[in-house]
């Protein structure tokens, strides 16, 4: 149904969101519908006509579909271009985070780990919240107060400006690594909340539901540790989760020339 330009879809029911496997399902407007749709597109970047046609997709309209991308254009999230319109570069970053947790660059593990202790002092609450986040972010988790850490299996380099507030070094615990990882990450809560992300997309017919579970999916993996095998329980989902969010997007991208052949 439609409230106020907004698309409200009706989901299939879901967990409640504080239990491990439960789904985060968020309804999705005209704004969100556009951005999943560019955020999967590479180069980010779509004709208007095309937009029009894969809009109707998902129950939005035209002139609700016009609404909203001028909203995103002033609001910095879109560009127009000769084109169409295209991702900002505030969400090129964006989609650059989101391509990594689909398809996570990594290599060989060799048993050291990644450490970052923090050193800087005098930080307020809210600088203290940003630099936890960024550091999250970069698959880092907290083993005491300061002390963030992973296995050093990842391509990626660490952003040199840490270096103003923290002191960097490559380090082997004692502990066993798979006992070490469990209790930095809860993957068994994460491995649980993939195979109801999996289950749902199956039973989900409508492309509505479709997206907005999809959605859910890619917000997932930005939680993904993506850690070494030898560190992950048995039969764990991650691989899955990715392969089926990677055929998806193939999928809409063949959608979108079958409707614009048709149009």
């Amino acid at each position: 149904m439609r409230e106020s330009g907004r698309v409200q879809y009706v989901t299939m029911p879901m967990n409640d969101p504080a239990r491990p496997g439960a789904l985060d399902l968020r309804p999705l407007s005209a704004r969100s519908v556009v951005l999943s749709l560019l955020l999967g597109t590479h180069p980010p970047e779509l004709p208007v006509r095309e937009l029009v046609r894969l809009v109707e997709g998902f129950d939005v309209g035209a002139s609700t579909l016009r609404a909203a991308l001028s909203r995103m254009v002033a609001a910095g999230d879109l560009r127009r271009t000769d084109a169409g319109y295209r991702l900002s570069d505030r969400l090129l970053a964006r989609q650059r985070r989101q391509d990594d947790a689909v398809h996570p660059r990594t290599r060989a593990w060799d048993g050291d780990w990644e450490m970052v202790v923090i050193t800087a002092t005098g930080r307020g609450p809210a600088e203290r919240a940003e630099l936890r986040s960024r550091l999250t972010g970069l698959r880092l988790a907290e083993l005491r107060e300061g002390v963030w850490l992973r296995p050093a299996n990842l391509t990626r380099a660490l952003p040199g400006d840490l270096d103003r507030i923290a002191e960097r070094c490559t380090a082997r615990p004692g502990r066993p690594a798979p006992e070490l990882a469990a209790s930095l990450w809860p993957l068994d809560d994460w491995s649980a909340t993939a195979r109801a992300l999996l289950a749902h997309i199956a039973r989900a017919p409508r492309p509505a539901d479709r997206l907005t579970a999809y959605a859910a999916v890619v917000r997932h993996l930005l939680a993904d540790p993506v850690l070494p095998e030898a560190l992950l329980p048995a039969d764990w989902p991650g691989p899955g989760l990715r392969a089926a969010y990677t055929a998806y997007q193939a999928e809409l991208v063949g959608e979108a020339h079958a409707r614009v052949r048709g149009a």
